[in-house]
């Protein structure tokens, strides 16, 4: 039986509206939906949650649900089904939509993966607040997640400046406090410099339990400058992990160039020598416009001894269960279990970090 929170009934035939317009927030940020249908059903529930059960009740008896903030009609005709105790049509379609998977191959190895090493939140250029993303991590059965919003150089990202990301801490405590035994670890995607410095205070990166190091500016350097520049990066004592180092873009992102991105070009024997003498893990990046690294670069790593974090480089919620897109090609590539980071678990994790 399920006790909807719209409503004091009991019965085996309620359904819960606001667990309805979360699963189809999911489903579209999984399909990688717009942005903008993504928000209209997160804010639908958020604001079903605000508002007194009965009042909603109410308003759907007398038509009226797009009377209530944050209600359009799309979202009212959810809450109206939902109420009644049937699947909502929209979410029916979308369930239909989901049962093609989005990769095959590498289902062992996804069920190996105990958290995803990569995240974001809306404080960076995610679009839900870390407790919704961590909640979410929960319910598809990781054992943490690590919050990596962008560091302050990627202001069009709205990067962390060294005193929100202490504000960020106190927030993961609490949420550690309401989720446990499930983690949120501390961390960071912070800027490769074009010197190959780290950008934030060495000493809070030191704090952190992970910090994945990424190229997120001069992509099309020349291949010996941007060599020198991973170089660097790898050999500082507090990356833990190599994020998508192509910085390739095999299809649009939404609001962003149309025509994709080439690669970066770099020596890349000496970048996976330079991460296995390190241990630095690289990443495959399971985002369906990244694709990183390309399959021949990821069996280089592979034959080059390297460890590996697979990993969603989620924005949103729903995006967390790209991890089977990353499985897929890993497993195609051969790469070993035993060298994916994030199929450790939380303890042994920490202690390759904090070594």
């Amino acid at each position: 039986m399920a006790t909807s929170r719209a409503g004091n009934q009991d019965t085996e035939h309620d359904r819960d509206p606001v667990t309805d317009l979360r699963r189809i927030a999911f489903l579209l940020e999984r399909s990688l939906a717009s942005s903008y249908r993504v928000k209209a059903f997160r804010g639908a529930a958020s604001s079903l949650l605000a508002q007194n059960p009965e009042e909603i009740r109410g308003a759907a008896a007398a038509g009226k649900l797009t009377s209530l903030k944050g209600v359009g009609e799309k979202t009212a005709a959810v809450i109206e089904q939902s109420l009644a105790g049937q699947v909502p049509d929209y979410l029916s379609n979308l369930e239909k939509e989901a049962e093609t998977p989005l990769a095959t191959g590498g289902e062992e190895l996804r069920a190996a993966l105990k958290g995803d090493c990569h995240t974001h939140s809306d404080w960076s250029d995610g679009g839900s607040p870390p407790a919704e993303m961590a909640w979410t991590a929960k319910e598809l059965g990781h054992d943490y997640m690590v919050l990596t919003d962008h560091s302050p150089r990627l202001k069009v990202a709205n990067g962390l400046t060294a005193e929100r990301l202490h504000q960020q801490l106190d927030i993961i405590e609490v949420i550690n406090q309401q989720l446990a035994p499930f983690r949120m670890l501390t961390g960071i995607e912070v800027d490769i410099l074009e010197d190959g410095s780290l950008d934030q205070d060495p000493k809070l990166l030191a704090r952190l339990d992970i910090v994945v190091a990424s190229v997120h500016s001069k992509l099309a350097m020349p291949a010996k400058a941007m060599t020198r520049r991973m170089l660097m990066a790898i050999e500082n004592p507090n990356t833990d992990i190599l994020g998508h180092c192509t910085g390739r873009m095999v299809k649009p992102r939404e609001g962003r160039n149309p025509l994709g991105r080439a690669e970066s070009e770099f020596d890349a024997a000496a970048v996976f020598a330079a991460c296995q003498e390190h241990s630095t893990a690289v990443e495959i990046n399971s985002r369906p416009e990244r694709l990183d690294p390309p399959r021949r670069l990821l069996r280089q790593a592979v034959q080059a001894g390297c460890l590996f974090a697979i990993d969603t480089d989620a924005h949103a919620p729903g995006q967390l269960d790209w991890q089977i897109i990353g499985t897929s090609r890993a497993a195609e590539c051969g790469v070993p279990t035993d060298r994916v980071i994030n199929t450790w678990n939380v303890d042994e994790l920490l202690t390759w970090t904090g070594a």
